[in-house]
């Protein structure tokens, strides 16, 4: 059955948002579907050098050497990394580095592009279609014609915290569930990027350990101290009595309890209005 595309846009849109995060307050900018014609043609992802500096953080396994231009094209656990896929990156590669340089007959470089194709799968027909080389675990680099093109595939990279972004995207529940611990946040919204993630992940029928309850919960249980007293108690008074006594003990119940006896005993609650 043909995947809707527009869940696979999901895919791709959310993939570039997680990098959004991952190269937060780095001298990387992420452009996410940036458009490359009058036609509209979606580049899935390109990273650009904005400043000068290093990133303070290790980078995911075959991404150490990006340069000022770094092109993407992601390959879901729902798509192929296949001939076509790669000519189209090569193609948005033609028509961005003209978009960005000076004049089509003063190109920029080609050293200042970067070609990459990150697949949660490994591509068996393409690896045997095209000259291939392994660098790593889950890294390969391929050669396209005269262009060199970085292979990443999300399910193969060691597990290891730098990888955690690309595990994200791996569609493998244990790899997935390290991602998730490993994975340090950098923006406030990401949150709700990575409980689409398990959303999605859940509506297509992925078994994982780490499920979208436990997602709310940990976000509940991260952000609750820091809301304003007034909405606490707007969520606890949500609750069930049983639900809110649920989260205390028998001693801090007796506790509580024996308190309003002492209260109501010495008058110390507030008197009622006379009429």
């Amino acid at each position: 059955m043909a995947a809707d595309p527009n869940t696979l846009r999901d895919w791709h849109r959310l993939f570039g948002l997680l990098l959004t995060d991952f190269f937060t307050g780095s001298p990387f900018t992420v452009e996410i579907e940036r458009d490359l014609s009058e036609q509209q043609q979606l580049l899935d992802v390109v990273i650009v050098r904005r400043g000068r500096g290093r990133i303070a953080v290790p980078l995911p396994d075959g991404m150490g050497d990006l340069v000022a231009h770094n092109l993407i094209t992601f390959k879901s656990h729902r798509e192929s990394l296949d001939g076509w896929a790669m000519k189209e990156l090569v193609g948005h590669y033609v028509a961005y580095r003209k978009l960005v340089s000076e004049s089509p007959s003063e190109l920029l470089p080609e050293e200042r592009f970067g070609l990459y194709a990150i697949c949660a799968r490994f591509p068996h027909n393409l690896s045997g279609q095209v000259p291939w080389r392994q660098r790593q675990p889950g890294v390969y680099d391929c050669q396209w014609g005269t262009d060199a093109v970085r292979v990443i595939v999300a399910g193969q990279l060691a597990r290891e915290a730098h990888n955690a972004p690309l595990h994200l995207f791996s569609a493998s529940p244990e790899l997935l569930g390290f991602g998730h611990d490993s994975y340090r946040r950098r923006s406030t919204n990401t949150s709700l990027v990575l409980g689409q993630l398990f959303e999605t992940f859940q509506a297509e029928g992925l078994a994982m350990s780490f499920t979208m309850k436990d997602f709310e919960r940990e976000v509940v249980k991260k952000h609750f101290p820091k809301l304003p007293p007034e909405e606490r108690r707007k969520i606890l008074e949500a609750l069930p009595p049983e639900e809110r006594l649920a989260s205390l003990s028998k001693e801090q119940i007796q506790q509580y309890l024996d308190r309003l006896t002492t209260e109501r005993s010495t008058g110390s609650r507030k008197p009622r209005r006379k009429r």
